[in-house]
């Protein structure tokens, strides 16, 4: 197991986003006492699993654009992971990408609630949500047994969207949406799709 964990935190997208996770964690700490910290923290993992389905399902499962750079953006993103599922650099997502968006929730955040900490904890939230996201993602894709019934059916679920159907199964560290959104098939009612491994 340790060289999977050394595997996975020496990537350089991981490596960044814990950089930022331990700093942000670093400066909520003083204030840790403070329901709304807690708070802030709790409402930044929400929003990044929820927004963990959504952007899979509708934006990283797009049909392939016409425009060029979307096109190239989103075979980056996900159209090649699909093609290459165990390629580890295209496994994790990248700074490039989720930087900026950290930024904007970041902004949104702080004008409403006018709290340079409340900020840094939601952002902080969303973040180590996400590392949550990688880590699961990546053991769905490496030969990682998980220990316990959840992960193991965290896997099953998301071998299924990559070698059964992409129709089906969005949610990398929870099924809720799925079940919430109807994208939730029993195994053996999904017909096998010709196109689970390529997209374009």
């Amino acid at each position: 197991m340790s060289k999977y964990l050394k595997e996975f935190f020496s990537h350089y997208d991981v490596f960044i986003l814990c950089l930022f996770f331990s700093a942000g964690v670093v400066m909520t700490v003083p204030r840790v006492g403070e329901g709304r910290i807690w708070l802030a923290a709790v409402v930044g993992c929400v929003l990044f699993a929820v927004s963990e389905y959504l952007t899979h399902r509708f934006f990283f499962h797009l049909k392939p654009p016409k425009n060029r750079t979307l096109l190239q953006l989103l075979k980056r993103l996900h159209y090649d992971h699909h093609e290459d599922p165990d390629n580890l650099k295209l496994l994790f997502l990248p700074v490039w990408y989720t930087a900026p968006q950290f930024l904007l929730i970041g902004t949104i955040a702080f004008l409403i609630s006018g709290n340079a900490y409340v900020t840094i904890s939601f952002v902080t939230g969303a973040m180590g949500y996400q590392l949550y996201y990688e880590w699961k993602h990546y053991v769905a894709h490496r030969p990682i047994k998980p220990l316990t019934p959840w992960g193991r059916m965290l896997k099953k679920y998301h071998l299924l969207h990559h070698f059964k159907s992409e129709h089906y199964w969005y949610g990398v560290t929870n099924p809720v949406m799925d079940r919430l959104l109807g994208t939730m098939k029993d195994e053996k009612e999904a017909e096998k799709s010709q196109t689970a491994r390529k997209l374009l």
